[in-house]
């Protein structure tokens, strides 16, 4: 493990709590401790995940601290794509329809910008076939976009379930889903000359 994986870890979690915080605002939650917290314990606990990744593929499988890149930037993606979401509600208070579903896909197309970048030069480390990356993205949106907007506009929030937390759960309904098949899509397709690391 580098100087460099340890110090982009701990950027991640720094961008994770801060992105922590839109959506704690949006959603008004009240949590028993000060929300700022994160700041502080976020990029630790990055960094400390990678490492024992590190460790487990020494003695295990190689493609194991890959894989604990990816997700780093999995969880930055994630709190990216409900950060954004949740920016644009609290800016507008608009909880569903069609511009619901503008503000998905608009927070999905900038992270997956994001993490274009992020897995060509931290994760996977090799420059990929853009025409493959956006195949395996236009699957990741109709994914991650219609599974969202499904919930939200036709499904609707069930009752004691306020439509602000029930769009970050439909935003996050599919991130089991997405995460596996980015991962499988870009170790295999995109980035599929890369040495296991």
């Amino acid at each position: 493990m580098s100087k460099r994986d340890v110090v982009l870890s701990l950027v991640v979690g720094f961008l994770v709590a801060v992105l922590g915080l839109i959506i704690v605002a949006n959603l008004n939650v009240r949590l028993p401790v000060s929300p700022y917290l994160a700041l502080i314990v976020f990029p630790p606990l990055a960094a400390a995940g990678l490492y024992i990744l590190y460790r487990i593929s020494l003695v295990w499988r190689p493609f194991v601290f890959q894989f604990g890149k990816f997700f780093i930037v999995g969880g930055l993606n994630t709190f990216l794509d409900l950060g954004i979401l949740n920016l644009l509600i609290l800016l507008t208070d608009i909880t569903h329809g069609v511009w619901f579903s503008a503000f998905k896909a608009l927070s999905f197309v900038i992270t997956v910008i994001n993490s274009y970048f992020w897995n060509k030069f931290w994760t996977f480390q090799k420059t990929g076939s853009f025409v493959l990356f956006f195949a395996v993205v236009s699957g990741s949106f109709l994914i991650n976009v219609g599974v969202a907007s499904f919930l939200v506009n036709v499904l609707g929030a069930p009752a004691g379930i306020s439509p602000k937390q029930w769009d970050n759960i439909a935003a996050l309904s599919s991130v089991v889903l997405v995460l596996t098949w980015n991962f499988l899509g870009m170790k295999f397709l995109v980035f599929k000359k890369s040495a296991d690391q």
